[in-house]
């Protein structure tokens, strides 16, 4: 697990943002975000409590899914994007982690060029591939 985190709204929902790696069988070369099957992706889900946002997860059938301390929370802008989104479930490429220094002192810095900042948000259908998660096998009667 590469990172994540949580933060608690003040109506008592949580939302929960995690840094996966992208499924092997999503939707063709990256769907056109620069995100290929392995590459990191940035995950928030809303829900009433942790708990369930992990479930939510899961039941889409990301099952190693886990939420280990709070090191990365959501910044503002992505608990704006999850909260006006009829699922609740978005994902987009995770940013650069290898920072620019800028002149002027230690301490100041800038994302790369290139980094996928101004992404839009894409619904977790669009992370999944066409046919989604259909649950779990049932045999045969």
């Amino acid at each position: 697990m590469a990172g994540g985190g949580f933060c608690r709204l003040p109506n008592g929902t949580v939302v929960v943002a995690l840094t996966l790696t992208r499924p092997a069988d999503g939707t063709g070369p990256g769907s056109g975000t620069g995100a290929g099957p392995g590459a990191p992706v940035r995950v928030l889900v809303h829900a009433v409590n942790r708990a369930r946002a992990l479930t939510r997860l899961r039941n889409q059938g990301l099952r190693s899914v886990y939420l280990r301390g709070n090191d990365q929370p959501p910044t503002p802008d992505e608990v704006t994007a999850v909260l006006h989104h009829p699922d609740g479930l978005l994902w987009r490429a995770a940013p650069q982690a290898d920072p620019v220094a800028l002149p002027g002192g230690p301490g100041r810095q800038a994302t790369a060029p290139g980094s996928s900042c101004q992404e839009l948000w894409h619904p977790i259908r669009a992370l999944l591939g066409p046919s989604g998660y259909a649950g779990p096998a049932r045999p045969a009667a």
